[in-house]
């Protein structure tokens, strides 16, 4: 159950590393090398957007990675969504700007996104199912929990990287060359990763689904035709904590550094420490899911987002650097109490004959719904009415969702099979 552990949270922290990396450029760099015809905000809204392409690109990776982990197993996709990932960041961090090779630039990175949002789209079910499978189904919560402390982190070591170059170089410089730094480190994560998730073997809980997969003609068609109910419930239940996330951890950036013209170094500083917290917190409330209920957690966790959705930007604003710290860490302590649960709530939903379609398509479409979106949608809002408002009000709404979502969800009982 270690190996299996290490290996489920080691892909996952590659992949958020590298998505970590991206969403901090786009906030900080890439409105000026790759958008630089555009005001700062314009660039900034032009850079997440294609942000969203990653999102936009999972449920091809979830319809084809589903597809072939029910055929031929977890350790098979893991294993090439773990390289996809891994050289598409190492060529974002290679590719040429605007400057060098005018329109060209921006287009090669909508299609570097592309591959990586696919890479995660498909990894996530399977790092999830990997852990969930091998232990104990009464520690169901806190063994899925392994892979969602994978993005923990990896945003921690991404964002701990960014503060680390942006502290050592200039400004001119880290513009200039310095952000390419990052991206290159990330082949290092990609042989440590392909070394741990080769050793660990397909769960022997699995073997008699996969037969049975196997000699289904379409394991997507069967989740759409027969468990669509499932699939709005697992989906619907991600919208919410992702663009929480999409607030906390990536418009935070821009709202510090080009809002309240603060230096990024105390942005990024805030981020890491939310990121620190999460990689304690999110199994810990996977651990509290098996022991009181799944709903009950992820529906305090809604509620604490909630508040957070509001609070963060009362604590942005005082200006103070330990009061930016202290409102990324309640933001990601609200966010954990649903991320932390969610893994197990969602793979729960279906049947063992389809439940890596089923996950796979349930967390990628529902990102592209919530996370996707969600920092174009931020600072369109922002650039729109010059009020954290309707932000506030935006985050409400989509945990709305997800609380309603949530009502219909299937006991774990009901799904132990």
């Amino acid at each position: 159950m270690v190996k299996v552990a290490i290996a489920s949270m080691a892909g996952a922290t590659l992949e958020w590393y590298d998505f970590t990396l991206y969403n901090a450029m786009a906030a900080l760099v890439f409105n000026r090398l790759f958008f630089p015809q555009f005001d700062p905000l314009v660039g900034t809204i032009l850079a997440f957007s294609t942000y969203a392409v990653g999102y936009i690109s999972r449920p091809i990776g979830g319809v084809v990675f589903g597809w072939a982990g029910n055929k031929y197993g977890r350790k098979a996709v893991l294993l090439v969504t773990l390289l996809m990932m891994g050289v598409s960041s190492l060529v974002i961090g290679l590719l040429p700007t605007y400057d060098t090779i005018g329109v060209a630039a921006p287009l090669l990175l909508v299609a570097l996104r592309f591959f990586q949002g696919m890479a995660l789209g498909g990894d996530w079910a399977a790092a999830v199912l990997l852990s969930s499978e091998s232990g104990s189904a009464s520690k169901r919560g806190f063994n899925a929990s392994f892979a969602q402390t994978g993005p923990a982190a990896g945003t921690l070591l991404a964002t701990a990287t960014l503060w680390l170059v942006t502290t050592i170089l200039t400004s001119e410089e880290f513009a200039i060359w310095g952000w390419r730094i990052p991206f290159v480190l990330s082949v290092l994560l990609v042989f440590v990763g392909m070394w741990i998730r080769r050793a660990v073997a397909e769960p022997a809980s699995t073997t008699g689904s996969l037969k049975k997969t196997r000699r289904s003609s379409s394991p997507i068609r069967e989740v759409f035709r027969l468990h669509l109910r499932s699939l709005l419930v697992a989906g619907g239940v991600r919208i919410g904590s992702d663009v929480l996330y999409a607030v906390v951890a990536t418009f935070s950036l821009t709202y510090v550094s080009q809002v309240l013209k603060l230096p990024r170094s105390i942005a990024l500083a805030g981020v890491l420490s939310g990121a620190t917290a999460q990689l304690f917190l999110i199994p810990a409330f996977g651990a509290l899911s098996d022991r009181f209920g799944r709903r009950p957690l992820y529906f305090a966790g809604i509620a604490a987002g909630v508040l957070a959705s509001f609070a963060v930007f009362t604590l942005f604003n005082t200006r103070d650097a330990s009061l930016i710290a202290i409102a990324v860490v309640l933001g990601m302590t609200a966010h954990a109490a649903m991320y932390g649960v969610q893994a197990a709530l969602v793979t729960e939903q279906f049947d063992a004959r389809v439940r890596f379609a089923g996950s796979s398509l349930a967390y990628t479409f529902a990102g592209v719904l919530g996370g996707g979106f969600a920092p174009l949608v931020i600072s369109t809002l922002y650039a729109r009415f010059n009020s954290t408002l309707f932000i506030s009000l935006y985050v409400m709404g989509a945990l709305a969702v997800s609380a309603i979502a949530l009502m219909f969800a299937r006991p774990a009982e009901r799904n132990q099979a």
